[in-house]
């Protein structure tokens, strides 16, 4: 087990770092190599994949599968063998080495930056702003309004403050930086293979099955986490909103993206939509330029308020465990 004071400083160190210099280049990149390699294994099992939605393909879904854990494997025993390594060090040095570690796999200087660069090419134009936008999601982003722009970035923000930060930031402290690396591969994976039918070409509604279940599983906690956190960090605005939380957040296809999409949308009196899926906070206002600084403002306000709190929930336990006489496990 991991020192819990290892932990805390690890932590803090992996924020520190992505503030002073963001993202390290991408060929040294953990989760750029994570993409390349569910980039050929993807295009490996699309070779036998049956290209109909509609039929049953399990040939392709144990295929995957496999692809899959052979992947989490090789991340997560990387992971584990640079944590030994690490923690051969005295405990100030190991939490500063897992710290570098455990930055590349989380990112929320590049998300604020990406979602701030939407909002100001929003500024010059609608066309500037879709094609900035298209930086972020999936969909196609043509037919959208200036509105319904801002609207994808604010949700993406949300979204991903629990996919690219809270969630990695979660699981590395329950299960040190293999959790943390296995969290990030199956995103991954889940935003690379995870779609219900056809995408670009191809068919992943057997093929990306796996992926899917995977992220939502390892999701499902984070997720909910980050929805609390906004909300607190909005004060008694989002105290007030909180019970109307989990309806909103199941209006989403997905069981996790929902929750903190809505929550934002609650924290912000602003309506979030995707047009003919879902309609969070349906009578909020239609979401202003002011509103993208306040979500990065909140979403920042949001990780600062959790990493105190888990500070604070790592040192009593780690104070409960010298009471105890468990210092074998103390740095």
């Amino acid at each position: 087990m991991v020192g819990v004071i290892v932990l805390l400083v690890a932590g803090w160190v992996a924020l520190a770092v992505d503030r002073a210099w963001g993202e390290p280049r991408a060929r040294l990149h953990p989760v750029v190599w994570m993409g390349q390699y569910l980039g050929w294994a993807g295009a490996w099992l699309q070779r036998g994949a049956v290209q109909q939605p509609e039929h049953r393909d399990w040939k392709t879904f144990w295929r995957a599968a496999m692809v899959w854990c052979l992947g989490a494997a090789i991340v997560s025993g990387a992971a584990w063998g640079l944590q030994a390594v690490a923690l051969m060090l005295p405990w100030w040095a190991a939490g500063l080495a897992l710290g570098v570690l455990l930055k590349p796999l989380l990112a929320w200087d590049l998300l604020r930056s990406e979602v701030e660069t939407v909002e100001a090419a929003l500024g010059q134009s609608l066309d500037a702003g879709r094609e900035r936008l298209r930086w972020l999601v999936s969909r196609d982003v043509t037919p959208l309004t200036g509105t319904q722009v801002r609207e994808s970035a604010i949700e993406t923000l949300a979204e991903n403050l629990n996919d690219s930060v809270v969630a990695p930031l979660l699981w590395f402290a329950l299960l040190g930086l293999p959790g943390a690396a296995l969290y990030r591969f199956a995103n991954t994976a889940d935003a690379m293979w995870g779609y219900p039918g056809l995408y670009q070409g191809r068919n992943w509604a057997w093929a990306g099955k796996w992926a899917a279940r995977a992220d939502d599983v390892l999701s499902w906690a984070p997720a909910r986490l980050t929805a609390a956190l906004l909300l607190l960090a909005a004060g008694a605005r989002g105290l007030a909103q909180a019970r109307r939380l989990p309806a909103q957040a199941r209006q989403t296809p997905s069981p996790n993206s929902g929750w903190p999409m809505a929550a934002m949308a609650l924290a912000l009196d602003v309506r979030l939509s995707k047009p003919g899926v879902y309609a969070l906070h349906a009578e909020g206002r239609a979401p202003q330029p002011a509103d993208t600084a306040l979500a990065v403002r909140l979403g920042t306000r949001a990780l600062l308020l959790g990493g105190v709190l888990a500070s604070l929930a790592l040192f009593s336990i780690a104070l409960c465990m010298g009471a105890c006489g468990g210092t074998e496990h103390l740095p």
